[in-house]
């Protein structure tokens, strides 16, 4: 990630915390932080088991060429999909859990590992998020490969 693109990436993610001044400064005092953010401003996050979210970020990135930003915790055991305002209240898939509106998301400093969460892709700053309706379709293909089912070897 390029500086310029840290920053921008920095101000998007700083733009729904309570304070995003103290939050953008808090990130360059110690880079290694975490921010403690809203979600269902800007974004909700979709969090899937990482046993079916790598699978599945690899169907995505066969369909658009950047899905939107993707955290991956604790050993990958867990992994974020950053996803349009609204979406968590409305997902129905089960084992998946959603963070909206009312809820607070732990996010590393762009380009920073901290804590076992890191970024797999991070933010650009543009506000990119990734499709719901493709994300669903993404999880079902790698669902059905992952059973050796329609679409998948096994």
């Amino acid at each position: 990630m390029t500086r310029t693109g840290a920053k921008a990436a920095i101000a998007w993610l700083a733009s729904v915390a309570p304070n995003p001044a103290a939050c953008r400064a808090e990130w360059e005092r110690d880079p290694r932080g975490v921010a403690l953010l809203p979600a269902g401003r800007l974004w909700d996050v979709l969090i899937v088991p990482g046993g079916l979210g790598h699978p599945t970020l690899d169907v995505l990135t066969r369909l658009v060429s950047r899905p939107g930003p993707v955290l991956a915790g604790f050993g990958d055991a867990r992994m974020g999909y950053f996803v349009p305002p609204g979406t968590a209240a409305r997902w129905v898939g089960t084992g998946i859990r959603g963070v909206g509106r009312g809820a607070w998301i732990v996010v590393p400093r762009p380009g920073a590992t901290v804590g076992g969460a890191r970024w797999i892709i991070p933010p650009d700053g543009s506000g990119v998020l990734t499709d719901a309706t493709l994300l669903e379709l993404a999880l079902h293909e790698a669902a059905a490969a992952m059973r050796g089912g329609p679409g998948g070897v096994r």
